[in-house]
């Protein structure tokens, strides 16, 4: 066989093979286009752009293979291939070597490869596409031997430099827009969190109460005397009965909250507070608690934060008690909380304290911000969620004896909260862009952001029991606890769970 007939077969078939995998992979795409368009945006390099990528690179490889499918074009084609599977190939070693996490697999013949077998799949047709190149250089018509090397290595190294700089590119940018000018993609790094524990508490009505070292406290609405002590694994559990000195109260919505040494029980509505030591749980009342109060989170043996109410407007704000011996004194910063509709639903929301750090936080049922106050009642700063809903969405009905009711169900963006460390766990109550719908309504959503850095970090999937969501959340270093109905599940980080074997097809 001549060279030149060597050549040019060894042309058309990699051409063939090229022709066969684009248009597979394209077409394996179009067929199941939401799933792709769905690990697009779980993709640490794509999620901020998986709108356009979504049909884009099918659109390419379905060009490519066209053209690859007449010899006037297959130059050009055969080019245009070595560049796409330099981008993919570039793709895949960021991932390995600066992704936070990597994206599980959408499906296809590739779908078994490991990373590394993904890598190399991709290396050889660069190489096949890279001698395609070479063979069909040689009847092009340049004249001199050296121009022509020249034009070889020209070629490549700027098919070469261009694939590596787009990924590159679309990867910081990525970063930037998913942590920081976030438009409603989340990111869901695979088994993160799993399930490690559960146990049956055989009774509703149970919240959290407040959390140690080793233990997790609940109090019940039902019997608000009581208290139960579960430890971190579940498996063991202990109830104590809160003993007062004053019972002669009408209680309408006492709750427990614990902080050792210290627990208080309170009722916003009376208003009362009890104060006692967990060594024995024997609670006396605070005298001159005249404030009424919607939320209330101790933070150290004198000082409790609350949500109450302004005395001229009874609009909502956020207030610091500060109790002393026998005598209680109230300040008030009045900017924390700011009014949209009426300054007290669409102020609704939820008081987190961070011990750790010394900051409070302040997150907002329906709307997408959360507020970081310091100890001493200093706002500094405000912060959104990655939603877009900015302005809260209820409606409210006046009735003829003054008191005003939500007229309608309200659109709930944030259902709940938890702060361990310098994060932020919510549970979000939307579906954000690129996410499954099957997925969304099987699971709640738990958003994670740190609020030391102001960024957005990641998301998890917690699964409903049945229909049923999660009613409280609380975190810790490394476990978030979930109450459904009478079922109290742990869910533990899983560090090594940030990086799979699989991966989004080529």
């Amino acid at each position: 066989m001549k060279p030149s007939c060597y050549k040019k077969y060894t042309i058309e078939i990699i051409s063939y093979l090229f022709l066969i995998l684009f248009t597979y992979a394209a077409f394996s795409k179009l067929a199941t286009y939401e799933t792709f368009v769905v690990q697009l945006g779980q993709s640490p390099m794509l999620s901020a752009f998986a709108g356009w990528i979504s049909w884009s690179i099918p659109t390419v490889e379905i060009i490519i293979a066209v053209l690859l499918m007449f010899n006037r074009w297959r130059f050009l084609a055969l080019t245009a291939s070595f560049t796409l599977m330099g981008m993919f190939t570039a793709y895949i070693y960021i991932i390995l070597n600066y992704s936070d996490f990597v994206p599980c697999s959408c499906g296809g013949i590739l779908e078994k490869m490991s990373w590394q077998q993904h890598l190399y799949f991709n290396l050889v047709f660069c190489f096949l596409a890279l001698v395609a190149i070479i063979f069909s250089l040689e009847n092009l018509t340049v004249q001199e031997r050296a121009w022509k090397t020249k034009y070889k290595l020209l070629l490549i190294l700027l098919s070469t430099i261009f694939a590596i700089a787009v990924v590159y590119l679309l990867f910081l940018k990525s970063e930037q827009i998913i942590h920081e000018e976030n438009n409603f993609v989340r990111r869901f790094p695979p088994h993160l969190y799993n399930k490690s524990a559960e146990l049956d508490l055989k009774f509703t009505g149970y919240y959290f109460a407040g959390s140690t070292k080793d233990s997790i406290y609940l109090g019940n609405y039902t019997a608000p005397l009581n208290v139960l002590a579960v430890s971190k694994n579940l498996k063991d559990s202990k109830v104590h009965h809160i003993t007062l000195d004053n019972y002669n109260l009408p209680f309408q919505a006492a709750l427990v909250r614990v902080n050792p040494p210290f627990f208080y029980l309170t009722d916003g509505t009376i208003p009362c507070i009890f104060k006692g030591q967990t060594s024995n749980w024997k609670a006396r009342k605070v005298l001159n608690c005249n404030s009424r109060f919607t939320a209330f989170e101790p933070i150290d043996e004198v000082t409790v934060f609350i949500r109450t109410r302004k005395a001229v407007t009874k609009e909502s704000t956020i207030g610091k008690l500060e109790i002393d011996g026998n005598i209680t004194r109230l300040i008030t910063n009045d900017q924390i909380l700011q009014k949209q509709i009426d300054g007290v639903f669409d102020c609704d929301g939820m008081l987190r304290y961070d011990h750790s750090g010394q900051k409070l936080i302040y997150t907002y049922y329906y709307r997408n911000q959360y507020m970081v106050v310091d100890k001493n009642l200093r706002l500094l700063y405000r912060n959104n969620t990655i939603d877009t809903t900015a302005t809260a969405n209820i409606q409210i009905t006046t009735l003829n004896n003054g008191s005003r009711k939500l007229s309608a169900s309200p659109l709930m963006v944030n259902r709940l909260s938890a702060i361990a460390g310098k994060q932020l766990f919510i549970n979000s109550s939307l579906r954000g862009h690129f996410e499954s719908k099957k997925m969304w309504k099987q699971s709640s959503i738990i958003d994670v952001y740190n609020f030391m850095d102001q960024t957005y970090s990641h998301s998890f999937y917690i699964h409903n029991l049945g229909k049923e969501k999660p009613q409280a959340m609380l975190a810790t270093q490394d476990i978030v606890y979930f109450l459904f109905n009478h079922n109290l599940i742990a869910y533990k980080i899983d560090l090594k769970g940030r990086k799979t074997t699989s991966i989004t097809r080529n």
